[in-house]
């Protein structure tokens, strides 16, 4: 069949009717268990009742009516976000991407309200993945992602992940800020350690730069905290978050303390969709579930229980996986043979995960996920480990005995 759609995503040949918590349906009626979530974003699994109840009263009032009048449901959201972290003021758009546009933009102004409008470089890590704009990758720093788009957008400096005497080196008379994930998820679920995000606030407090955390992934819950840098002891100055904030709703918005947004006034940036009353509407119940009393203490009982599963099958298999990682159920399987063959095994389970960086399979249940679909999931991931485990065992005995024949 012929697709008029841009042919820049190698698409499986499946399709989903509908959705019920932790399962999507083809319109054949097969079940599958989510463990991608449309990579992080359906948080609250499909079809979550009170998400379906604000976003069709919402549609029943006013859709969109721009940035030029009072949006009461976007106040309202902006000031939930900002009591539950450490930020002040809030600025909505519609994608992860857009957020780290504003992020890059707000440091680069914060610098230049400050009379140093030449301290515009940004420090990045390798393996990073924040989005697909222009300045987006750049700051990302893949080859595979900047290749035929020209120069690369100027001002950004990348240094080794975990590396502070590299960041150490790279800061100069030109560096604004440094901008990092506390989980790197494209990168193959990388887990920052904790002593080095600790000493990049103190870089940043050290030479007058913002710390910026990426949170598009890691944020609402992912991993077990509302925000991932709250186990951190440290706060950055400027966060971007989307995902899982519209539960599948488009929406991302970029926080920051009074200070850093300093230079962010009237005219300097904008958006003709951020914050509409539908993405607004659907962002507060999205609060209203996961910010409900015991509800993250829910998610990391349940992230727990399936790491523990997770690592007594990494036990049976160690000829398959290597190691199980990340934080919350934001999980990593580290991969003997290729992740694509894990991720093809699962989805004949009727599973389905997404592959990353590093030879990885993330795992990105609804946070919402039961015990009872863990030990199905855990299951399935059993199977398909054995047949790995069969397959490559075969493979290296044909090769051995070619060996010997020759």
């Amino acid at each position: 069949m012929t697709s008029h759609l841009l042919p820049t995503y190698a698409r499986v040949d499946l399709a989903f009717e509908r959705g019920e918590g932790a399962w999507l349906i083809t319109a054949g009626g097969d079940r599958y268990l989510d463990f991608t979530c449309g990579v992080a974003v359906n948080a609250l699994g499909h079809a979550h009742p009170h998400l379906i109840e604000a976003l069709t009263e919402q549609a029943q009032k006013v859709w969109h009516v721009s940035n030029l009048y009072r949006i009461p449901e976007g106040e309202r959201l902006a000031d939930r976000l900002c009591e539950a972290s450490f930020a002040d003021t809030v600025f909505f758009q519609n994608s992860g991407a857009e957020a780290i546009e504003c992020a890059i933009k707000m440091a680069r102004k914060y610098q230049s309200a400050n009379d140093k409008p030449e301290r515009y470089r940004i420090i990045t890590f390798e393996g990073a993945f924040h989005g697909r704009t222009l300045a987006a990758v750049a700051a990302t720093g893949n080859k595979k992602y900047l290749e035929g788009f020209g120069p690369p957008v100027d001002g950004f400096d990348q240094v080794p992940f975990g590396d502070i005497e590299a960041v150490k080196k790279a800061i100069g008379p030109a560096t604004g800020a440094i901008l990092i994930e506390p989980i790197q998820g494209e990168g193959g679920v990388r887990v920052v350690p904790l002593p080095f995000l600790r000493a990049l606030r103190q870089l940043c407090d050290q030479h007058a730069l913002l710390l910026i955390f990426d949170e598009i992934q890691t944020g609402i819950g992912r991993t077990g905290d509302m925000f991932a840098y709250e186990r951190t002891g440290i706060a950055p100055d400027i966060m971007t978050i989307a995902k899982a904030l519209g539960g599948g709703f488009p929406v991302g918005a970029c926080l920051a303390t009074t200070e850093a947004a300093k230079g962010m006034t009237a005219g300097t940036h904008g958006s003709t969709f951020g914050g509409n009353p539908l993405a607004m509407a659907v962002g507060n119940a999205v609060l209203d579930v996961v910010m409900a009393p015991g509800f993250l203490d829910k998610v990391r009982h349940t992230a727990l229980l399936l790491k523990q599963k997770l690592a007594e099958v990494k036990d049976r298999y160690a000829s398959v996986i290597s190691e199980v990682r990340g934080e919350g159920l934001l999980i990593g399987l580290h991969m003997v043979p290729p992740a694509g063959e894990m991720v093809d095994e699962l989805r004949a389970e009727k599973m389905i995960a997404v592959a990353a960086g590093d030879n990885v399979v993330r795992l990105l249940p609804p946070l919402i996920i039961s015990e009872d679909e863990i030990a199905e999931a855990v299951s399935r991931i059993d199977k398909a480990c054995a047949r790995l485990a069969r397959t490559h065992a075969r493979a290296k005995k044909k090769v051995a005995k070619q060996g010997v024949a020759s």
